[in-house]
């Protein structure tokens, strides 16, 4: 049998914890209610508007595919040479000291110094040149010392011959300009060669050049003929002459050059024929 106070007892703890079971039950259907909208709400599907008719759409534009750009053409440039600076000559040294200094530069003789003078070197060459081409000679324009010595004759059966002594004094002048290239005295001359023409532009013809006149004075020299020795002379009182009158005849230039001698003369023609060979005349 159960025992009343028992079961008073157990009916009253129950009567305690209805409310409490009611209000638990009507929590949990609350947060039921609440997740399952939760949920339902987020799987609902979204309403898709209908279309009765599909919207006309623009046609697609052609895509124009732009054209590949052209690479620049290379142009090679050729780099500028670069232009060395040349200094200016110098001008040239018409001196007389640079002149004769080149000059005797030229040969291994000493002697040629004691030959050449010593002032108005150039002029005195053009206007002997000058005159010399002219066929004239005249004592104030020589660019060459007189020979050292005197002037020697000797007598044979009442008559009067030039002495092989008096040939003897131009072997120097002879055996000097023997001793200079040919090649090295024209380039001598082609370096003095625009003083000179300025200097013959105003003593000669301005309407040729110097070349010409050089030409002319070799040409002239070149054509003194060769005479056999002994040579037959006379005393006027004043100087001697050729008794010979074809040789007298002969201008002052060719009669001086035949008075340096047979061996003097043919050795002095030899070298004025290989000047005038590289004047290219």
């Amino acid at each position: 049998m159960n025992n009343p106070e028992t079961s008073d007892n157990n009916a009253d703890e129950q009567r305690s914890l209805t409310p409490h079971m009611i209000l638990g039950a009507v929590a949990i259907v609350v947060l039921l209610g609440v997740f399952f909208w939760l949920s339902s709400e987020d799987e609902a599907p979204v309403p898709v508007p209908v279309q009765t008719s599909a919207p006309s759409q623009p046609e697609p534009e052609p895509v124009v595919e732009p054209e590949p750009e052209e690479e620049p053409e290379t142009v090679y440039v050729e780099p500028e040479p670069e232009i060395e600076e040349v200094p200016e000559p110098e001008p040239l040294d018409i001196s007389d000291a640079a002149v004769k200094t080149a000059v005797i530069a030229l040969s291994a003789m000493p002697a040629l110094a004691e030959v050449l003078v010593d002032d108005d070197l150039l002029r005195r060459f053009v206007v002997f040149t000058n005159n010399l081409a002219e066929q004239e000679l005249t004592d104030n324009h020589h660019f060459l010392r007189p020979p050292k010595g005197q002037f020697r004759i000797y007598h044979q059966a009442g008559k009067e011959w030039i002495d092989a002594a008096s040939y003897k004094r131009y072997s120097t002048y002879a055996e000097a300009l023997d001793s200079i290239q040919t090649s090295s005295l024209i380039s001598l001359y082609q370096k003095y060669k625009p003083a000179l023409n300025e200097i013959y532009m105003q003593v000669g013809n301005p309407d040729s050049g110097f070349d010409e006149r050089l030409l002319d004075a070799i040409n002239h020299l070149l054509d003194t003929p060769e005479i056999p020795v002994p040579v037959e002379v006379y005393s006027d009182s004043v100087m001697y002459k050729y008794r010979n009158e074809r040789i007298e005849s002969l201008s002052d230039a060719q009669k001086q050059l035949l008075r340096t001698g047979p061996e003097n003369m043919r050795q002095i023609k030899a070298k004025l024929r290989e000047i005038k060979e590289a004047l290219g005349n």
